[in-house]
């Protein structure tokens, strides 16, 4: 019998040190997990949109922001957008430039709340000679990310704008899709 318990025991010994030997002592101990570096909550995004017949309408707006907590991010976006309305003879074309600054709080994983500020600079066709007018904008909302990996996913959002003009350039409610990318 001391045959058999001699060789059993010296082989649960190896495999139990070989099973510790995997495990990094620099984490064993911690109470805290590693810092995330700068990089590493930073995330680009934005949306692409196109529409196509008698009205034409073709939208790029990139995002950069920054993840704080688990729960709150912030950034900054720019925005392009080319529009085209056709009626009969007559052709109203423009050039909307512009950009926002957005918060967002995460209430679970998937679930956000979305606060913006956006800027758009537009031509207005309602005097002549046309010139460029300036909407400010005050968006809010909420929204649901299908998260695609750790750091990246695919946002829906409804949002609301609480300061509309007679120049804002869509009506509520403003439906947006699109995508965040973690470095």
């Amino acid at each position: 019998m001391k045959r058999i318990t001699i060789p059993v025991i010296f082989l649960l010994l190896i495999t139990t040190l070989s099973s510790f030997s995997q495990i990094d002592d620099s984490t064993m101990f911690r109470k805290h997990p590693p810092k995330k570096r700068f990089w590493d909550k930073v995330f680009i995004g934005g949306g692409l949109g196109a529409q196509f017949g008698s009205q034409t309408a073709i939208v790029i707006s990139p995002v950069v922001g920054y993840k704080f907590t688990e729960k709150i991010t912030a950034g900054f976006g720019i925005t392009y957008q080319y529009y085209r309305y056709r009626y009969t003879n007559t052709i109203f074309e423009t050039n909307v430039f512009g950009g926002n600054v957005f918060g967002r709080y995460y209430f679970t994983k998937n679930l956000f709340g979305h606060g913006e500020i956006e800027y758009l600079n537009l031509e207005a066709y309602d005097t002549y000679p046309i010139r460029r007018v300036d909407v400010e904008s005050l968006l809010a909302g909420g929204g649901y990310v299908q998260h695609i990996g750790e750091n990246s996913g695919i946002l829906l959002m409804l949002l609301y704008n609480f300061t509309p003009s007679y120049y804002t350039p869509y009506s509520n409610p403003i439906i947006r899709i699109g995508v965040n990318i973690g470095l």
